[in-house]
């Protein structure tokens, strides 16, 4: 049987749960911001230690969300990395603004601070770290570039869920932090969804309004808006997930923590850790020169891994005439010819780690005794 990315893998895990969220849900009557995403959005705030979350439709329209909440769009520009999922520069785009990309950091594979001073221009209003993989951008350097120049932070925490820098939770540093429910995520529902969390009042009132047409508390649009909600489906069902979701990083830790030892000495690099960040691997991604053949060899041990991400964003179609890219992309380009991410769940049966483990190992056995 392949293994691979397995979403069912966690409504088999809290069935019970689940299927008692969506029992609740439908015996309610109430299917469109009710109270399951109130009582999310308290609690999702609470776990992130931030004083507001507003629950939207997905991940990527918790960035678009974010920025206009903050009043970005035409004219503007927003500073972020080519390295991410396509959602980080499209709610770029959607909002109107232009995506200025800038490298990553060689061994994290986040944004590199040291470029982004260089990148600012008159025109630019935020930057967009992506705290990727689940591990957490530099944020100090980041955070003082911002001061320095007037910038907003608006975090991309669709990858680090539960993740921290310097004890913080990710999405509690920055000016916004933007959350994705997918079904794969860290923390995931079972549908899409997403969630902006954020200590400023004025941005999360705002947020709330544009959420929903534009309108106050009595349905009179007061600014242009449009329709991305949380729905409560999905929100009890997440209720019922968030308890567990230490529990499964620590799962994800243990299954990273196997990965180091069994690949150690291998000729594949595992992924770096900051010492003031700690890491969620909502995947795990190694990086080597052989990248295609392993790839190969482990679909053939019927083991799918992916590729996070190639091509990177900069050289997709859609983009190529739309960004600004104030110097070449060194590390982004290099990177998206190494990468690779194995399976990494926190459903992953020990049996199935050792599948992967196996399957790794005697591909650069049998690459080192046909080189010797």
């Amino acid at each position: 049987m392949l293994l691979c990315a397995n979403p069912g893998a966690r409504y088999a895990a809290s069935k019970e749960k689940i299927d008692r969220a969506v029992q609740r849900v439908l015996a309610s009557g109430w299917y469109v911001l009710g109270k399951e995403v109130d009582a999310f959005e308290n609690a999702f705030a609470a776990y992130c230690g931030t004083a507001h979350a507003i629950g939207v439709g997905s991940g990527t329209e918790a960035l678009h969300l974010a920025l206009g909440s903050l009043g970005i769009g035409a004219g503007d520009e927003v500073i972020t990395v080519s390295h991410t999922a396509t959602a980080t520069v499209a709610a770029i785009r959607l909002a109107g603004a232009t995506p200025v990309l800038v490298d990553i950091e060689p061994d994290y594979f986040t944004i590199d601070p040291d470029t982004i001073e260089a990148a600012v221009t008159p025109q630019t209003r935020a930057i967009i770290p992506v705290h990727l993989y689940g591990q957490a951008a530099e944020m100090d350097s980041l955070m003082a570039i911002a001061g320095a120049h007037g910038l907003k932070v608006i975090e991309d925490c669709a990858q680090a869920h539960g993740a921290t820098y310097k004890g913080a939770r990710v999405g509690s540093i920055g000016d916004v932090g933007c959350f994705s429910f997918y079904p794969t995520k860290n923390l995931g529902a079972m549908g899409d969804g997403g969630i902006v969390v954020t200590n400023d009042a004025a941005s999360a009132d705002r947020a709330r309004r544009l959420r929903e047409y534009g309108w106050d508390a009595k349905r009179n649009a007061t600014e242009d808006g449009w329709n991305t909600r949380l729905d409560e489906m999905q929100a009890g069902i997440l209720n019922e997930l968030l308890p567990r979701l230490d529990k499964d990083n620590a799962r994800r830790r243990e299954i990273a923590a196997v990965y180091d030892h069994a690949f150690a000495g291998l000729g594949l690099a595992s992924p770096c850790r900051r010492d003031e960040a700690g890491h969620v691997f909502h995947l795990y991604v190694v990086e080597t020169d052989q990248r295609d053949a392993v790839m190969a060899h482990l679909r053939h041990s019927d083991i799918a891994a992916g590729i996070h991400y190639a091509p990177p964003t900069h050289l997709h179609d859609a983009y190529r005439d739309r960004l600004k890219i104030p110097a070449p992309l060194v590390n982004t380009e290099r990177i998206a010819q190494r990468i690779l991410s194995l399976p990494m769940y926190p459903e992953l049966l020990n049996e199935q780690i050792d599948r992967v483990v196996a399957a790794t190992a005697d591909f650069f056995e049998a690459t080192a005794a046909s080189s010797a």
